[in-house]
Parts: structure tokens; C-alpha cells; sequence
């Protein structure tokens, strides 16, 4: 435990006193919380970040796209504008945000709104935009305002939320009892291989309620790195590359790069980082003449200031344990209104 959040410890009360009287008046309906008026589904997590919110998002896109006319909504965290912004084909991540500007410049045929009140967002998705028929709101655990038809919650399988504590002690937002708002719970970033046992111990922890559906995903990591231009064999960027990162949890990352025998220097920065010329400066000293390779989502932000054709993301996906655990959870999402 770092030293500042052992300063803070005495304020946790405080904080969990102002969260759970805030969850509660929503309950009881002094505030009040409006049904979105079309098909939605939500994604959220407890935490404050590094679940692998994006990836859901992502994988929800690629799923539903082909028969829904699909809108993202999101508050575009990290964006240097407000008020509700709509993406198009000037859109960078300053303007709205790392993750959505991945969505909008990798899937094709959708609608990207970010706002931070989410009611603005949709008002203006359906005077834009009528014919949307799925929207998909991203981090909207704690937006208590609107309510999506159904409510995906997202904990990784290394830092579950049963094991953490509220801010400013942890890195929960909110009291670990909110997770009873989700319809689905989904564990991301799991070992490529989990037992029967070790999934039925993971959700007895959990403690799911009866409305509840849990499945277990991992990460797919493409054999190949692109750019916008280019794509080459992942195993090509030997005999050392620059991996550059600015993610909440690099670590799944590293261990993975590190599995398949990569050899990398690691430069970090804090998630939705968004660089400085200084920052492209020590990255320019460490490159070295070699590939810089980074995440999708940071490759946003470092293309536009780098124009290196040296530069390249590393392409990801969820993917399930089981083939059985996709066909249910895809089954899920069509009966659901959709």
C-alpha cells in the first residue's frame, strides 16, 4: 500500500457514507433514474479502472453491428471538449476521447456520441440519428441517471472486485454490493485454461444473485501488429522492439509478450495518458532505430504525434473459455429487446 493512500485511509468512511446514500436515493427514487427509450445495453465496472471495459465494448460491436443499426455512447474520458459531441471524420481522441475514437475509426456504419450527461447524449442520438435501433453505453455502472435494458459488469480475473476496498484504501468507486445491479457479469483477463473448480469457486465469491448470468473470457492477441498502413508477423519484431503503454494494467501485456519470448524495452505511462512533446522526445531517445510497438487505444493518441511508420499496435479481442459460454452469452444479448 503506497504512502497516500495510507494518509487518505480516514477518509474512506466519509467516501462510503456519500456512495451508498447516493445509490439509495436513486433506489428510493429521489433522484431519478430514466429507462433508455431503445434497446441498450451497459457496460461498467466497479473499479476504477483496467477491467476491460473496451474490450466488451468491442466485442458487442463486431457481434451486433451486422443486424442493428448500433450507437456508442460514452462520457469520452480524457477529451479536451465538453457538452455532447458527436464523432465524425475530424474526430481525434483530444476531441472525444481515446476509446471512443478506437470504436469509431475500427468499426464502419456506427454512430459515436460522448457526453457527460448522458441524457443530453441520447437526446441528441435520437434527433441525429432516429433510425439507431442498439445503443451501447460505455462506463455507466455509476451514471445512475439512465438505465440501459441490460446491464454488463466487467472484473478482472487477477484483481476481482471481492478482493478490493473502496477509494481511497482501494480502487473501488463504489461499494461492492452495486455489482447486484448487473444482468451479466463477466471476468475478464483469465488464464487461458481455468478448471470447472476454479470457475465455481470465482463465482461463489462473487455471490451472484438469481437474475444474474456469469461467464469467464481472456484475451486474443492478434499474431500480427499494424499500423495504417502496414501489417506485419507479431515474431518479426525481433530482436527488440520499444513497447510503449499508457493502460490502467500493462502487466497481461507484458506477460504475454514475455511468453512467446519477445525481448522489449518497457516505457509506461498512466492510462489515457495523453502525450507531451516531451514525452515523444524520451520516447524518440529509447526507440533506437526499432519498432515502437503499443495498444490499440494508445496508438490513437501517439500516431498523430509521432507519423512513424515504425509505430504499430498489438490488436486484441475478448474471447471465451467455451464455445458453449459464447452461444449463451450471445443468446443473451438477442432476447433481450434486441
Amino acid at each position: 500500500m503506497n504512502l497516500w493512500r495510507i494518509l487518505l485511509y480516514p477518509f474512506t468512511p466519509i467516501y462510503w457514507a456519500v456512495v451508498v446514500v447516493r445509490n439509495k436515493l436513486f433506489d428510493w427514487g429521489v433522484l431519478k433514474s430514466h429507462l433508455i427509450p431503445l434497446p441498450s445495453i451497459g457496460v461498467g465496472n466497479l473499479s476504477v479502472g483496467g477491467t476491460g471495459k473496451s474490450v466488451v465494448i468491442d466485442y458487442l460491436i463486431s457481434y451486433l453491428k451486422n443486424n442493428h443499426r448500433v450507437a456508442v455512447l460514452s462520457r469520452g474520458y480524457g477529451r479536451q471538449t465538453t457538452g455532447v459531441v458527436v464523432a465524425d471524420v475530424n474526430s481525434t481522441a483530444s476531441t472525444i476521447g481515446d476509446e471512443p475514437f478506437q470504436f469509431f475509426s475500427k468499426h464502419k456504419n456506427i454512430t459515436v456520441v460522448v457526453a457527460e450527461k448522458r441524457i443530453s447524449g441520447i437526446k441528441r442520438l435520437k434527433e441525429m440519428n432516429p433510425t439507431v435501433d442498439l445503443l451501447l453505453l460505455d462506463d455507466v455502472m455509476q451514471h445512475r441517471y439512465v438505465r440501459p435494458s441490460q446491464m454488463i459488469l466487467t472484473t478482472s480475473y487477477q484483481a476481482p472486485y471481492f478482493s478490493d476496498s473502496l477509494l481511497p484504501l482501494g480502487n473501488l468507486r463504489e461499494v461492492k454490493s452495486g455489482a447486484e445491479r448487473a444482468d451479466i457479469l463477466v471476468v475478464t483477463k483469465c488464464p487461458d485454461k481455468l478448471s470447472d473448480e476454479e470457475m465455481n469457486i470465482f463465482g461463489q465469491s462473487l455471490n451472484l444473485k438469481h437474475h444474474q448470468k456469469l461467464f469467464f473470457t481472456k484475451i486474443k492477441y492478434s499474431a500480427t501488429v499494424q499500423n495504417k498502413k502496414n501489417k506485419k508477423p507479431l515474431d518479426e519484431l525481433q530482436p527488440s522492439f520499444l513497447l510503449v503503454t499508457g493502460i490502467a494494467n500493462p502487466e497481461p501485456l507484458t506477460e504475454y509478450l514475455m511468453s512467446v519470448q519477445l525481448k522489449f524495452d518497457h516505457l509506461t505511462f498512466p492510462d489515457h495518458h495523453f502525450f507531451s512533446l516531451k514525452d515523444i522526445q524520451t520516447i524518440k531517445k529509447m526507440q533506437k532505430g526499432r519498432v515502437i510497438l503499443t495498444t490499440e487505444k494508445d496508438f490513437t493518441r501517439l500516431e498523430p504525434l509521432m507519423k512513424d511508420e515504425n509505430l504499430f499496435f498489438l490488436p486484441i479481442k475478448m474471447e471465451f473459455l467455451t464455445q458453449t459460454m459464447k452461444t449463451q452469452f450471445d443468446t443473451l444479448l438477442v432476447k433481450k429487446d434486441h
